[in-house]
């Protein structure tokens, strides 16, 4: 029996095969426990204690790696779904672009604007972008880029800087581009 199963490496390897994937271990351990040496009790437990926690690592791996790509996906989606949110406020404020431009030039003057802001409905509308309508002046001259005229593209894309409030980096910035400003002077 030793010799059949223990006798040479390779049938000592096929054993070790056959104790840790076919779960009959003790038919090959217990000869030679009880027959030679309890010091195989010891080897076994080491080698079957190391093989349950290789085993449960390789199925704690295979779960992470699932997990992972699974929160991989929904990072896109996220992405996804912000730039889908981005085009569709972008596209609100096209349509209010449109509204605002009463001579239909693709142009907004300052007249046409604080005519158009005149409207609570337009302040609301604006409020609910969460866009700030309290000075339309302070607002006009944000969205402009100096020329005295709004076209649709400076309109979206000033309207999409100014949407919420203030973030920390912002106001930093403000401040160096003020500190640079002040040594210039």
């Amino acid at each position: 029996w030793l010799y059949r199963h223990y006798g040479t490496a390779g049938r000592s390897l096929w054993t070790m095969f056959e104790i840790t994937f076919s779960g009959g271990w003790p038919q090959f351990v217990s000869p030679l426990v009880d027959d030679l040496s309890l010091l195989f009790a010891f080897f076994f437990a080491i080698y079957v204690s190391g093989v349950v926690f290789a085993m449960t690592r390789i199925v704690t791996a295979l779960f992470l790696k699932e997990t992972l790509a699974a929160a991989a996906n929904d990072a896109e989606m996220v992405i996804r779904e912000k730039t889908k949110e981005k085009k569709a406020f972008a596209d609100k404020l096209l349509d209010v672009f449109v509204a605002a431009d009463t001579s239909g030039d693709g142009m907004i003057t300052f007249d046409e604007f604080e005519q158009f802001m005149a409207s609570p409905q337009v302040k609301s509308y604006l409020a609910a972008l969460e866009l700030d309508t309290h000075e339309t002046r302070e607002l006009f001259d944000l969205l402009d880029d100096g020329d005295g005229r709004i076209t649709a593209q400076e309109f979206v894309d000033n309207a999409l800087r100014l949407k919420g409030g203030a973030k920390a980096r912002d106001l930093v910035f403000m401040r160096k581009t003020l500190e640079r400003l002040d040594t210039g002077l």
